[in-house]
Protein backbone atom coordinates (compact mmCIF):
# COMPACT_ATOMS: atom_id res chain seq x y z
CA UNK A 1 0.00 0.00 0.00
CA UNK A 2 2.82 2.16 0.89
CA UNK A 3 4.31 2.14 -3.16
CA UNK A 4 0.89 2.62 -4.07
CA UNK A 5 0.16 6.29 -2.17
CA UNK A 6 3.91 7.37 -2.89
CA UNK A 7 3.01 6.69 -6.62
CA UNK A 8 -0.30 8.12 -6.32
CA UNK A 9 1.01 11.25 -4.35
CA UNK A 10 3.97 11.82 -6.85
CA UNK A 11 1.51 12.12 -9.96
CA UNK A 12 -0.79 15.35 -7.72
CA UNK A 13 1.94 16.48 -6.84
CA UNK A 14 3.44 16.81 -10.47
CA UNK A 15 0.37 17.78 -11.92
CA UNK A 16 -0.34 20.23 -9.74
CA UNK A 17 3.21 21.83 -9.75
CA UNK A 18 4.09 21.48 -13.03
CA UNK A 19 3.45 24.10 -16.01
CA UNK A 20 4.27 23.22 -20.28
CA UNK A 21 3.30 22.85 -24.33
CA UNK A 22 2.35 19.54 -26.07
CA UNK A 23 5.01 16.36 -26.84
CA UNK A 24 4.96 14.40 -29.92
CA UNK A 25 2.42 11.67 -30.09
CA UNK A 26 3.73 9.03 -32.55
CA UNK A 27 5.77 7.01 -29.63
CA UNK A 28 5.39 7.74 -25.93
CA UNK A 29 7.98 5.40 -24.07
CA UNK A 30 10.76 5.55 -21.82
CA UNK A 31 13.60 3.43 -23.42
CA UNK A 32 15.10 0.72 -20.80
CA UNK A 33 18.83 0.37 -21.19
CA UNK A 34 19.09 -3.30 -22.41
CA UNK A 35 18.94 -3.93 -26.08
CA UNK A 36 17.17 -7.07 -27.95
CA UNK A 37 19.38 -9.90 -27.76
CA UNK A 38 21.08 -11.37 -31.24
CA UNK A 39 19.20 -13.27 -33.92
CA UNK A 40 15.89 -11.46 -31.87
CA UNK A 41 13.13 -9.45 -33.31
CA UNK A 42 11.51 -7.06 -31.42
CA UNK A 43 7.98 -5.91 -32.74
CA UNK A 44 6.08 -3.13 -31.19
CA UNK A 45 2.67 -1.64 -32.32
CA UNK A 46 2.21 2.13 -30.53
CA UNK A 47 -1.72 3.28 -30.27
CA UNK A 48 -1.79 6.77 -29.12
CA UNK A 49 -5.13 8.42 -29.11
CA UNK A 50 -5.55 12.12 -28.12
CA UNK A 51 -8.82 12.46 -26.33
CA UNK A 52 -8.05 16.26 -25.92
CA UNK A 53 -5.86 18.11 -28.22
CA UNK A 54 -5.22 20.84 -30.31
CA UNK A 55 -7.85 21.39 -32.96
CA UNK A 56 -6.74 24.01 -35.21
CA UNK A 57 -4.80 23.83 -37.94
CA UNK A 58 -1.34 25.38 -36.36
CA UNK A 59 1.45 26.51 -38.42
CA UNK A 60 0.42 23.96 -41.40
CA UNK A 61 0.06 20.80 -38.89
CA UNK A 62 -3.00 19.07 -38.94
CA UNK A 63 -5.04 19.15 -35.73
CA UNK A 64 -4.35 16.23 -33.47
CA UNK A 65 -7.44 16.01 -31.44
CA UNK A 66 -9.29 12.80 -31.69
CA UNK A 67 -6.51 11.81 -33.75
CA UNK A 68 -5.44 7.92 -33.54
CA UNK A 69 -1.57 7.40 -34.08
CA UNK A 70 -0.25 4.34 -34.97
CA UNK A 71 3.58 3.51 -34.96
CA UNK A 72 5.09 0.05 -35.67
CA UNK A 73 8.59 -0.30 -34.74
CA UNK A 74 10.44 -3.75 -35.32
CA UNK A 75 13.87 -3.98 -33.74
CA UNK A 76 16.34 -6.58 -34.97
CA UNK A 77 19.29 -7.73 -32.14
CA UNK A 78 22.42 -8.05 -33.94
CA UNK A 79 24.77 -8.97 -31.26
CA UNK A 80 24.57 -8.61 -27.05
CA UNK A 81 25.34 -4.84 -27.16
CA UNK A 82 23.56 -3.62 -30.74
CA UNK A 83 20.61 -3.03 -32.08
CA UNK A 84 18.87 -1.57 -34.62
CA UNK A 85 14.96 -0.15 -34.66
CA UNK A 86 13.15 0.93 -37.48
CA UNK A 87 9.27 2.66 -37.34
CA UNK A 88 6.68 3.32 -39.69
CA UNK A 89 4.45 6.52 -38.36
CA UNK A 90 0.86 6.71 -39.32
CA UNK A 91 -1.87 8.89 -38.11
CA UNK A 92 -5.89 8.63 -38.39
CA UNK A 93 -7.54 11.43 -38.71
CA UNK A 94 -11.45 12.31 -37.35
CA UNK A 95 -12.65 13.15 -40.35
CA UNK A 96 -10.26 11.54 -43.05
CA UNK A 97 -8.45 8.38 -43.64
CA UNK A 98 -5.56 6.38 -42.37
CA UNK A 99 -2.60 8.21 -43.68
CA UNK A 100 1.38 7.36 -43.80
CA UNK A 101 3.42 10.21 -41.73
CA UNK A 102 7.41 8.93 -41.87
CA UNK A 103 9.89 6.87 -40.99
CA UNK A 104 12.61 6.84 -38.42
CA UNK A 105 15.78 4.31 -37.71
CA UNK A 106 17.44 4.14 -34.94
CA UNK A 107 20.72 2.23 -34.37
CA UNK A 108 21.64 1.94 -30.49
CA UNK A 109 24.39 0.60 -28.30
CA UNK A 110 24.81 -1.05 -24.98
CA UNK A 111 27.54 -1.17 -22.48
CA UNK A 112 28.32 -4.74 -22.61
CA UNK A 113 27.31 -6.51 -19.08
CA UNK A 114 30.97 -7.83 -18.63
CA UNK A 115 32.13 -3.91 -17.69
CA UNK A 116 29.69 -4.55 -13.87
CA UNK A 117 28.41 -1.17 -14.34
CA UNK A 118 26.16 0.05 -11.21
CA UNK A 119 23.85 1.03 -13.99
CA UNK A 120 22.11 -0.05 -17.42
CA UNK A 121 23.60 2.27 -20.05
CA UNK A 122 23.13 2.22 -23.73
CA UNK A 123 22.70 5.21 -25.98
CA UNK A 124 20.26 5.62 -28.69
CA UNK A 125 20.77 7.59 -31.78
CA UNK A 126 17.30 8.50 -34.23
CA UNK A 127 17.13 9.96 -37.46
CA UNK A 128 14.36 10.52 -39.30
CA UNK A 129 11.17 12.01 -42.05
CA UNK A 130 7.72 13.05 -41.51
CA UNK A 131 5.53 14.63 -43.95
CA UNK A 132 4.97 18.53 -43.30
CA UNK A 133 1.23 18.69 -42.69
CA UNK A 134 2.05 16.50 -40.00
CA UNK A 135 4.79 17.86 -38.23
CA UNK A 136 6.92 21.21 -38.05
CA UNK A 137 10.29 19.73 -39.31
CA UNK A 138 10.25 17.17 -42.13
CA UNK A 139 13.84 15.76 -40.96
CA UNK A 140 15.04 15.34 -37.63
CA UNK A 141 17.80 13.80 -35.06
CA UNK A 142 18.23 12.69 -31.57
CA UNK A 143 20.51 11.59 -29.51
CA UNK A 144 19.28 9.66 -26.35
CA UNK A 145 21.26 8.28 -23.70
CA UNK A 146 20.05 5.60 -21.44
CA UNK A 147 20.65 5.09 -17.83
CA UNK A 148 18.40 3.34 -15.80
CA UNK A 149 18.79 0.43 -12.40
CA UNK A 150 16.41 -1.64 -10.47
CA UNK A 151 16.56 -2.00 -6.67
CA UNK A 152 14.55 -4.70 -5.50
CA UNK A 153 10.69 -4.09 -6.56
CA UNK A 154 11.82 -0.48 -7.71
CA UNK A 155 12.60 0.60 -11.36
CA UNK A 156 13.87 3.83 -12.14
CA UNK A 157 14.81 5.07 -15.72
CA UNK A 158 16.29 8.60 -17.08
CA UNK A 159 16.68 9.13 -20.53
CA UNK A 160 18.17 12.61 -20.97
CA UNK A 161 17.40 12.94 -24.81
CA UNK A 162 18.90 15.79 -27.02
CA UNK A 163 17.52 16.73 -30.22
CA UNK A 164 17.34 18.90 -33.07
CA UNK A 165 15.76 19.94 -35.80
CA UNK A 166 17.41 19.57 -39.74
CA UNK A 167 14.74 20.60 -42.20
CA UNK A 168 12.01 22.54 -40.97
CA UNK A 169 10.30 25.68 -39.12
CA UNK A 170 12.61 24.64 -35.89
CA UNK A 171 16.16 24.39 -37.57
CA UNK A 172 17.43 27.54 -35.63
CA UNK A 173 16.66 26.51 -32.45
CA UNK A 174 19.67 24.25 -31.94
CA UNK A 175 19.66 21.17 -29.65
CA UNK A 176 16.75 20.67 -27.54
CA UNK A 177 16.80 19.17 -24.40
CA UNK A 178 13.89 16.47 -23.76
CA UNK A 179 14.06 14.39 -20.55
CA UNK A 180 12.10 11.40 -20.07
CA UNK A 181 12.45 9.52 -16.55
CA UNK A 182 10.35 6.60 -15.11
CA UNK A 183 9.40 5.29 -11.42
CA UNK A 184 7.72 1.99 -11.35
CA UNK A 185 7.11 -0.95 -8.61
CA UNK A 186 6.59 -4.94 -9.21
CA UNK A 187 3.04 -4.90 -7.30
CA UNK A 188 3.34 -8.48 -8.27
CA UNK A 189 5.31 -10.47 -10.43
CA UNK A 190 3.16 -9.90 -13.18
CA UNK A 191 1.69 -6.33 -12.70
CA UNK A 192 4.02 -3.15 -12.27
CA UNK A 193 3.02 0.19 -11.48
CA UNK A 194 4.44 3.55 -12.89
CA UNK A 195 4.84 6.96 -13.32
CA UNK A 196 6.63 8.15 -17.17
CA UNK A 197 7.70 11.51 -17.43
CA UNK A 198 7.93 13.82 -21.12
CA UNK A 199 9.82 16.70 -20.90
CA UNK A 200 10.47 19.12 -23.97
CA UNK A 201 12.15 22.20 -22.49
CA UNK A 202 13.36 23.76 -25.45
CA UNK A 203 17.19 25.05 -26.61
CA UNK A 204 19.83 23.87 -24.22
CA UNK A 205 21.42 27.50 -24.57
CA UNK A 206 18.30 28.54 -23.27
CA UNK A 207 15.28 27.06 -22.12
CA UNK A 208 11.82 28.09 -23.07
CA UNK A 209 9.21 30.51 -20.50
CA UNK A 210 7.74 27.50 -18.93
CA UNK A 211 4.73 28.16 -20.06
CA UNK A 212 5.79 27.32 -23.64
CA UNK A 213 7.66 23.73 -22.13
CA UNK A 214 5.75 20.43 -22.47
CA UNK A 215 5.77 18.25 -19.36
CA UNK A 216 3.85 15.49 -19.73
CA UNK A 217 3.04 12.95 -16.64
CA UNK A 218 1.55 8.92 -17.60
CA UNK A 219 0.54 6.90 -14.95
CA UNK A 220 1.15 3.51 -16.39
CA UNK A 221 0.73 -0.08 -16.18
CA UNK A 222 2.71 -2.94 -17.26
CA UNK A 223 1.96 -6.53 -17.56
CA UNK A 224 4.64 -8.99 -17.37
CA UNK A 225 2.95 -11.82 -18.66
CA UNK A 226 6.08 -13.42 -20.66
CA UNK A 227 9.16 -13.35 -21.91
CA UNK A 228 8.07 -12.71 -25.15
CA UNK A 229 5.46 -10.50 -24.88
CA UNK A 230 5.54 -6.72 -23.46
CA UNK A 231 2.35 -4.62 -22.17
CA UNK A 232 2.80 -1.02 -21.98
CA UNK A 233 -0.65 0.88 -21.05
CA UNK A 234 -1.33 4.62 -19.81
CA UNK A 235 -3.80 7.80 -19.72
CA UNK A 236 -1.55 11.20 -19.50
CA UNK A 237 -2.29 14.79 -19.26
CA UNK A 238 -0.24 17.46 -20.21
CA UNK A 239 -0.07 19.82 -17.16
CA UNK A 240 0.07 23.16 -19.11
CA UNK A 241 -1.77 25.17 -21.20
CA UNK A 242 -0.64 22.59 -23.99
CA UNK A 243 -2.73 21.87 -26.82
CA UNK A 244 -2.81 18.27 -26.02
CA UNK A 245 -3.97 18.01 -23.35
CA UNK A 246 -5.23 14.28 -22.73
CA UNK A 247 -3.43 11.39 -24.47
CA UNK A 248 -4.22 7.56 -24.20
CA UNK A 249 -1.39 5.44 -24.90
CA UNK A 250 -1.16 1.34 -25.57
CA UNK A 251 2.26 -0.87 -26.46
CA UNK A 252 2.07 -4.69 -27.42
CA UNK A 253 5.39 -6.29 -28.53
CA UNK A 254 5.86 -9.72 -29.30
CA UNK A 255 9.80 -11.39 -29.01
CA UNK A 256 11.12 -13.63 -32.27
CA UNK A 257 13.73 -15.58 -31.25
CA UNK A 258 15.42 -16.83 -34.63
CA UNK A 259 18.49 -18.50 -32.61
CA UNK A 260 16.02 -21.35 -31.95
CA UNK A 261 14.71 -21.73 -35.58
CA UNK A 262 18.27 -21.86 -36.56
CA UNK A 263 19.50 -24.41 -34.27
CA UNK A 264 16.08 -26.51 -35.13
CA UNK A 265 16.96 -26.37 -38.97
CA UNK A 266 20.46 -27.30 -37.72
CA UNK A 267 19.35 -30.60 -36.05
CA UNK A 268 17.43 -31.81 -38.88
CA UNK A 269 20.48 -31.30 -41.47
Amino acid sequence: MKPFLFLLGLTLATVFCARANSQDNYEIQVYSSDTVPANTTMVEIHSNFTVDGQKQVVNGVVPSNHAEHETLEITQGWTTWFETGFYVFSSIQPHGGWEWVGDHIRPRIAAPESWHLPVGLSVSQEIGYQRRRFAEDSWDYELRPIIDKKIGRWYLDFNPAFDRSLHGLNTGRGWEFSPNVKVSFDFTKKVTGGLEYYGSLGPVSNFDPINDQSQQIFPTIDLNLSPDWEFNFGVGVDVTNSSDHLIAKCIVGRRFSWSRAHKAAGSRN
